[in-house]
């Protein structure tokens, strides 16, 4: 374990730079990840961090719990810590490690396709649903919000552990996709409920979700294989683009 004091240390410099910059880990080729649920999460799925960062207070109480869990152990002043968060209430730890290398599509894998989504939060969830519903392989098409920024991997939860993250991609990438593609429409299409009880809904298939405001864009809404839309009965125009993708992500996960 080492104390570091110094608020002008360069790798606390590049910590502040990653937790404030939300496309800073593709310059840096770094990821800083911050709070004791998110890095436990990466530790249970094998990943072991160069370097995890602690507040002097958060050490004092669980030494003996995190001592080997990176290369390196730093502790910091409290103060110091919080000047590295770019959360109001500090988590008083956190992961730097090295940005994994994107993997080579899958073509037979269960997909989320995410077409120019931009808020953190809605990616980051909707990566833990895909998660939790056994999609394996996330694809983000460019203009997207960076899947390994500190804000989507919080909200995230642990999910980007587990899948396949293709980030920056193209149309004709996702023509390697030997999955059918499915996308939500407000205006056509059978209804999901009909699908799943009729058993026309594919367990596997890259469902593609799309921006918040604009949708899918209609280049790739013409790669959909089956456009379906969301019984809402209550009245409402539209759903969460997260909200929509638990729903369709649960179908799929549970047809037969």
């Amino acid at each position: 374990m080492k104390l570091i004091t110094s608020r002008d240390n360069p790798r606390l410099k590049t910590i502040r730079r990653l937790a404030q910059d939300s496309q800073a880990y593709r310059k840096l080729g770094l990821v800083w990840m911050e709070g004791d649920h998110l890095c436990r999460a990466a530790l249970s799925r094998g990943v072991k961090p160069e370097l995890a960062v602690f507040s002097e207070a958060i050490w004092q109480a669980s030494e003996f719990e995190w001592a080997q869990c990176a290369e390196e152990v730093w502790v910091v002043p409290d103060d110091l810590f919080s000047g590295l968060s770019a959360l109001e209430s500090p988590s008083k730890m956190g992961f730097l490690m090295t940005l994994p290398s994107t993997p080579d599509l899958d073509p037979q894998a269960a997909t989320v396709v995410l077409d120019r989504l931009q808020d953190a939060g809605n990616v980051g969830a909707i990566l833990r649903s895909a998660s939790a519903f056994g999609f394996k392989q996330v694809v983000a098409i460019k203009g997207s919000a960076g899947l390994w920024s500190s804000k989507v991997l919080r909200a995230g939860m642990g999910a980007h552990f587990g899948m396949g993250l293709i980030e920056s991609a193209s149309l004709d990438d996702l023509k390697g996709l030997q999955v059918p593609l499915l996308g939500t429409d407000v205006h056509e299409g059978p209804f999901l409920h009909e699908l799943i009880q009729q058993g026309k809904l594919p367990r596997r298939c890259a469902w593609v979700m799309g921006h918040e405001g604009q949708g899918v864009s209609p280049e790739l809404m013409a790669l959909v294989a089956l456009k379906v839309r969301i019984a809402q009965p209550g009245g409402e125009e539209s759903l969460n683009v997260a909200t929509a993708a638990a729903i369709c992500l649960h179908a799929s996960a549970t047809s037969n």
